[in-house]
């Protein structure tokens, strides 16, 4: 997502060296000022710092990490950030810096310390009320926009269980005079995908509703051409093994798939399919070695023309199927 940064500051401000002109030169001699010998510390400093530490803690992508949370706090673009990297930081700067891999240092994940996240090459805020948006779940939007990218004459579009909002609100920004609702039963969740249509310039476009998949439609919510859904999908009991940085930080009604995980698919599949369009099509994430148990589930429930895609790794992770005309 970022540059990688090149080459490293480490110098004391020479003793000629003025309020107005802060920047170190590479080649300056290593002196001290005549004030009692403060260090100095440039943007570039405090940068590997950060590095060195989430490297000691075990952190696998420490470097991209550090200049992570570098560039948040510089309040740079990460070009502006390399470009200054040998100005002199602030206290202040330092600080929130320290501030931050404190927070990652406890476990918590990146994306909820930088407050978004990107989808689909889309700014997505998160919080803890809403699930990280991942890139598997990238496939599930894509395969929808790709049914449907041509279509000019209109789509009406329901994501439910939407959280952040990021899979509908990418089906939104890609598919012409879409038309989307994106549903979920946390209130919470819902303000955060408020932010997001906004942040995305999709309030035209775009609606969000409280609505719970694991009951019926309400009467006159109309039509839809297409369903997607990212459900929770974790069986319950399995939850307690998740990593840390999941299970403790990410919210759990959002991982709860019931006993085995498919209550979700159930109930979309059997209850919503009143609210999909004959020959809609109905698009689902799943957890890794569901998809059968998915497709299975929506064969009972008369959808046709079931389709399973893989993601990037080679897991079956999307399964697409259209209601039965």
């Amino acid at each position: 997502m970022f540059a990688r940064l090149q080459g490293s500051y480490s110098k004391e401000l020479p003793p000629k060296a003025t309020e107005d002109c802060p920047r170190t030169a590479p080649g300056a001699p290593k002196t001290k000022p005549p004030n009692g010998g403060i260090t100095i510390k440039t943007y570039n400093d405090i940068y590997l710092s950060a590095r060195r530490r989430l490297k000691a803690a075990g952190i696998e992508a420490f470097d991209v990490e550090a200049r992570l949370f570098a560039v948040a706090v510089s309040g740079k673009t990460r070009e502006q950030f390399v470009r200054d990297k040998g100005l002199i930081a602030t206290d202040d700067f330092e600080k929130k810096v320290d501030g931050l891999i404190a927070r990652r240092l406890s476990g918590e994940p990146v994306a909820y310390i930088l407050g978004e996240w990107e989808f689909y090459g889309m700014p997505i805020a998160v919080n803890r009320h809403v699930l990280i948006p991942r890139a598997d779940t990238e496939v599930l939007a894509e395969a929808v926009i790709k049914v449907f990218e041509k279509n000019l004459d209109g789509t009406r579009v329901l994501d439910l269980c939407t959280g952040s909002g990021c899979v509908g609100l990418a089906i939104a920004a890609h598919v012409p005079f879409c038309r989307a609702v994106l549903a979920d039963k946390s209130a919470e969740a819902l303000r955060v995908c408020r932010i997001n249509i906004i942040k995305n310039n999709l309030t035209r476009s775009t609606t969000t509703l409280e609505l719970n998949a694991l009951e019926a439609p309400p009467l006159l919510l109309g039509e839809f051409d297409v369903i997607v859904c990212n459900p929770p999908y974790i069986p319950a009991a399995d939850i307690a093994q998740l990593d840390a940085s999941v299970k403790d930080f990410e919210p759990l009604t959002a991982l709860d798939g019931g006993e085995d995980g498919l209550i979700f698919y159930r109930s979309v599949a059997f209850k919503w399919k009143t609210v999909l369009k004959s020959g809609g099509l109905l698009a689902f994430e799943c957890g890794i070695g569901q998809a059968a148990q998915v497709a299975g589930i929506l064969q009972q429930n008369g959808f046709k023309h079931i389709q399973i895609i893989r993601d990037t790794r080679g897991i079956e992770r999307v399964v697409l199927a259209t209601r039965q005309k």
